[in-house]
C-alpha cells in the first residue's frame, strides 16, 4: 500500500472514531453540567492537570518512542524486535505507572490543597491514581500498532474506553436515583478508571492474538539481555520526550490552577470562579475543539510516516507530505472558524444553556486555523527527531498564555485570557512554519547538489 493510501486510511478510520468518541463525549458533558451543576464540572476539570503530568510521567513518552521505533524497524522488517519493544515498554510504562499510584495516594490531600487550592480534589485524586496502571498497557499497545500503521485496535480501543467511561458514570447516576442516594462529580472520575479497565483489557486481549503464542513466548522469555538492550534504547529515546511532557503538563498545571485564582482577583467569588473555569474546559473549548479529531488523526499517522521517510532518505516524499498536510489542517481551521463566528452564540444558548459559553465560542473561534494545523506541524516536528525543538515552541506558547493568566485575567477577567490562547496559537503557528520551510529548503539544496 502507497504512504499517500495509508496515510488516508488511517486518518479515516481515527478520525470517524475521534468523531464518535467527541460526540458522545459533547453530550456527556451536557449531561455533567446539567446534573452536577457548573462548579461540579470545574471541580473535576480541576483534577485534569494532575491527571496529565501523571500521564505524561508513566506513558506519553514511552508510546511516542514506541510508535518511532516500531516503525524504524519495521520499515527495515524486522518485526520480531519491534514485538520485543512492545513488551520492554510495557513493563518500563506498567512499572513506573504503580509507583507514581502509590504517591498520589499518600500525597493526594496536601497536592490538593498546596497545588490546585480546593481540598475537595483530594478524594478525586485517591480515586483516579488507579487508573493509571491500565492506561500505561493501553498507551504502549496504542504506540505499538501506531508504529505499525495499523489504526483499527487503537481507535476501537478509544471508542471502548468512551462509551465504557459515559455508560458507567450513567449507571452509577441511575443506581443512586433508584436508592436515593445523591453521587457527586466523583462518578465521573470512576468513569475514567472504568474506560482505562475496558480499553486495556481489549488491547490486551487483540495483542495476544497477534503475538503471545506460546512457543514465540518461552523462546522470548530466555533472552533477557534482549530485552535489557531494548530497555535502555527505550529509555534514553523516552526520557527527553518524557521530561519535555512533563515540563509542560507542570506549566499547563500551573496555568489550569491559577485561572480560578486570578479570576477572583478579578472581584469573582469562588464559586463564580468555579463555574467560569468550569464552562471555559468543560463546555466552549471541547466543542471547538471537536473538529479537531480530523487533524488530530492526521498528526497521529504523520509522526511514524515520517519517522520512516526520514530512514528511507525520500526527501521528495517528505516535501509533498508536508505542505499537503498543512495547507488541508488550514483549510480546515478556516471553515471552523466561519461556523463558530456564525453558531456559537446559538451552540452556547440552546446546547450548553450557558450564554458566557457561547460568548467564549466565538472568541475562541479565531484560534481555529492556528490550533488544527500546529497540531500537525507538532507531530511533523516530532517525525523528522526535532523534538527538542518541538518541546520550545510548545513551551514559548504555554509561557504565552502563563503570562496571560497573571497579568491580562486580574485586569480583563477571562477574556484577557482567551486573547492570550488566540496569541500563543498564532506564535507557535509562526514558529513552525518558519522551521519547516527552513528544513525544506535546506533539503531541496542537499538533493540538487
Amino acid at each position: 500500500m502507497s504512504v499517500k493510501r495509508t496515510i488516508l486510511k488511517g486518518t479515516l478510520i481515527l478520525t470517524i472514531t475521534g468523531f464518535a468518541t467527541r460526540f458522545m463525549g459533547f453530550f456527556y458533558r451536557i449531561f455533567l453540567s446539567h446534573t452536577f451543576g457548573e462548579e461540579g464540572v470545574g471541580l473535576y476539570q480541576l483534577i485534569f492537570p494532575v491527571y496529565a503530568l501523571c500521564f505524561s510521567l508513566t506513558c506519553a513518552g514511552i508510546e511516542t518512542a514506541l510508535a518511532r521505533c516500531v516503525a524504524k524497524r519495521v520499515s527495515v522488517d524486522q518485526k520480531k524486535e519491534a514485538r520485543t519493544l512492545l513488551f520492554t515498554g510495557m513493563a518500563l510504562s506498567v512499572s513506573l505507572s504503580v509507583i507514581v499510584m502509590l504517591l498520589l495516594q499518600n500525597y493526594a490531600e496536601p497536592i490538593a490543597v498546596q497545588f490546585l487550592r480546593e481540598e475537595r480534589c483530594s478524594s478525586f485524586l485517591i480515586i483516579l491514581s488507579y487508573a493509571f496502571p491500565f492506561a500505561s498497557v493501553h498507551s504502549c499497545i496504542v504506540g505499538y500498532y501506531l508504529g505499525l500503521k495499523e489504526t483499527g485496535i487503537p481507535a476501537f480501543s478509544q471508542l471502548i474506553e468512551q462509551i465504557v467511561r459515559i455508560l458507567s458514570v450513567y449507571i452509577f447516576y441511575l443506581i443512586g436515583i433508584k436508592n436515593g442516594t445523591e453521587f457527586g462529580i466523583s462518578i465521573a472520575v470512576g468513569g475514567l478508571i472504568a474506560g482505562e479497565i475496558a480499553s486495556s483489557m481489549f488491547c490486551l486481549k487483540m495483542i495476544s492474538k497477534k503475538t503471545l503464542h506460546r512457543q514465540s513466548l518461552a523462546k522470548r522469555a530466555v533472552r533477557f539481555p534482549e530485552y535489557l538492550s531494548y530497555a535502555g534504547e527505550l529509555f534514553i529515546l523516552s526520557t527527553p520526550l518524557t521530561a519535555s511532557r512533563v515540563l509542560l503538563n507542570l506549566l499547563q498545571s500551573i496555568e489550569a490552577v491559577s485561572i480560578p485564582l486570578k479570576l477572583q482577583m478579578h472581584k469573582m467569588t469562588v464559586s463564580q470562579s468555579l463555574s467560569t473555569y468550569g464552562v471555559l474546559t468543560g463546555m466552549a473549548l471541547p466543542c471547538v475543539l471537536f473538529p479537531s479529531a480530523v487533524t488530530n488523526s492526521v498528526s497521529t499517522m504523520l509522526l511514524p510516516t515520517v519517522a520512516e521517510i526520514q530512514t528511507l532518505n525520500r526527501k521528495r516524499q517528505m516535501k509533498n507530505i508536508i505542505q499537503k498536510s498543512v495547507c488541508c489542517c488550514v483549510l480546515l481551521g478556516s471553515l471552523c472558524c466561519v461556523l463558530l463566528l456564525l453558531c456559537g452564540q446559538w451552540i452556547g444558548l440552546f446546547v450548553f444553556k450557558s450564554p458566557s459559553a457561547g460568548d467564549y465560542i466565538v472568541t475562541l473561534a479565531w484560534m481555529c486555523p492556528f490550533l488544527y494545523a500546529n497540531t500537525t506541524l507538532i507531530s511533523i516536528i516530532n517525525g523528522i527527531g526535532k523534538t527538542t525543538l518541538s518541546f520550545f515552541i510548545n513551551t514559548f506558547s504555554l509561557l504565552i498564555r502563563i503570562v496571560s493568566v497573571f497579568y491580562c485575567i486580574p485586569v480583563f477577567g477571562i477574556e484577557g485570557y482567551l486573547l492570550g490562547l488566540l496569541a500563543s496559537q498564532l506564535a507557535a503557528f509562526i514558529l513552525c512554519i518558519l522551521y519547516l520551510n527552513a528544513y525544506l529548503v535546506r533539503e531541496s539544496r542537499e538533493t540538487s547538489a
